[in-house]
């Protein structure tokens, strides 16, 4: 499969696998990460190549459809979502997905945001908007988690950890992860996760590739404790030999699904808001709303 954009290369034509489990997939700001992560999304298609995501061949529209139905995606921003609250978040993927209003219940538990769900997204700490938005973005159970840079908001509110100072930023950041890695893990049998360092990814991701100038290459994941938790389904999977990248097309994601693993529950912090003075547009007035196509270029994700 390859990936053009603005008449250069974003992902030269290579053959490719992800198997069952964390793949992390790093480059610098402006390599094409968000375009191939779209692209598995299914809201753009290759510029050449095939692509089959849960076994289904997404150059044609049937299974286009099969694909998107197994698929939870989550954009690096979901600002269009700020006016919501938590809770309506959650409710109106659920409904977008054709999920009864029971499982978005259920996700807003499992993710503890029953004390944030009547909070609009804009007002929520970064950990907590990035709770909902996987809770949005699970909420029908996928077959497969995409996540463009879901830490890029906790890095920024951390400064200046990113920049190598020492600060009260890093703890926070750090114990953040800490309690939203072990998550990700169980959110479905396959997810991609991306960020800009691979530093991200040390010790916990099951694959990592890097994208820079086009060219994709698998790199070692130093990350013995994550591949002792994988199941020998995992291991099974993994048997694309590494550095086997040619120009051929991409097999991404196999088509059977594991049982699904119970999600460990999160301690939410105590935030204290003022009482919110506009008003809301009621949830029963959502299930009014009749559900579109996704544009092409849609940027909203879930």
């Amino acid at each position: 499969m390859g990936v053009r954009r603005g008449g250069r290369w974003l992902l030269r034509p290579v053959t490719f696998g992800m198997p069952e489990g964390v793949v992390g997939l790093a480059g610098p700001p402006g390599a094409g990460k968000s375009t191939l992560l779209a692209t598995f999304a299914t809201l753009r298609r290759p510029n050449t190549g095939a692509l089959h995501i849960l076994g289904h061949d997404i150059t044609n529209a049937a299974g286009q459809r099969a694909a998107r139905a197994g698929i939870g995606y989550l954009p690096a921003r979901f600002s269009r979502a700020e006016g919501m609250t938590a809770g309506e978040f959650v409710a109106y993927a659920a409904y977008y997905k054709r999920t009864s209003a029971s499982a978005a219940q259920s996700m807003i538990r499992r993710f503890d945001l029953a004390e944030a769900a009547g909070t609009e997204l804009a007002l929520l700490p970064p950990d907590v908007r990035l709770r909902a938005g996987l809770a949005a973005a699970c909420v029908h159970e996928p077959g497969l988690v995409l996540l463009d840079d879901p830490f890029g908001e906790l890095c920024a509110a951390a400064e200046p950890w990113p920049t190598g100072a020492a600060g009260p930023g890093r703890h926070s950041l750090t114990a953040a992860m800490a309690e939203l890695i072990p998550v990700l893990r169980t959110l479905a049998p396959t997810v991609v996760v991306t960020a800009d360092a691979t530093e991200t990814f040390t010790g916990w991701c099951d694959r990592l590739f890097t994208l820079a100038r086009g060219r994709l290459a698998e790199q070692p994941t130093h990350s013995a404790g994550a591949r002792r938790g994988r199941s020998p389904a995992d291991r099974r999977g993994a048997a694309v030999p590494r550095g086997a990248l040619s120009p051929q097309t991409v097999d991404a994601m196999p088509a059977r699904r594991p049982a699904r693993r119970a999600l460990p529950r999160m301690s939410l912090p105590q935030v204290s808001l003022p009482p919110l003075a506009v008003p809301h547009l009621p949830l029963p007035q959502l299930a009014k709303v009749r559900p579109g196509r996704s544009p092409a270029e849609s940027a909203t994700g879930v």
